[in-house]
């Protein structure tokens, strides 16, 4: 089964803790970055945040296999 990460601003991403998702806080570039390239394999779905999906934006073709959504 794939898991569910929820990657951005620690504000915006906590919640997602109580469904069973994975949080990643990441509050600027650097942990954005450093956070997307550590996701584990058995990643299937990746809850951006906006700022967050403007940092990842350039890295997300590089894994055609990762669904991504960015949060309103």
């Amino acid at each position: 089964m794939s898991g569910i990460v929820a990657l951005g601003e620690g504000q915006r991403v906590r919640g997602f803790a109580l469904a069973g998702a994975t949080v990643v806080v990441a509050e600027d570039e650097a942990e954005v970055t450093a956070a997307w390239q550590a996701l584990e394999a058995d990643v299937g779905l990746v809850l951006l945040t906006p700022a967050a999906a403007k940092v990842v934006a350039p890295y997300v073709r590089d894994r055609p296999h990762l669904l991504t959504a960015v949060m309103p």
